[in-house]
């Protein structure tokens, strides 16, 4: 019996890291993809800010010709 208690201590002690362990992998997961969206996003916002700018000296452009 003496010997019985320390093992279920130690059992119930392994169980916990696991557990620790899982939660840390899935916390992970969460913040990888959670970098992988922002990057999308910002390469979105990157794209957009492209375009305008584009727009913006394309009417710029425009304003001059039709001034001459």
């Amino acid at each position: 019996m003496k010997q019985v208690i320390p093992l279920i201590i130690a059992s119930a002690l392994a169980g916990c890291g696991v557990e620790t362990a899982s939660t840390a992998a899935t916390a992970a997961a969460l913040k990888k993809q959670e970098l992988e969206q922002s990057k999308k996003t910002m390469e979105q916002m990157q794209q957009k800010i492209g375009q305008a700018m584009e727009q913006t000296q394309r009417s710029q452009q425009e304003r001059e010709n039709a001034a001459n």
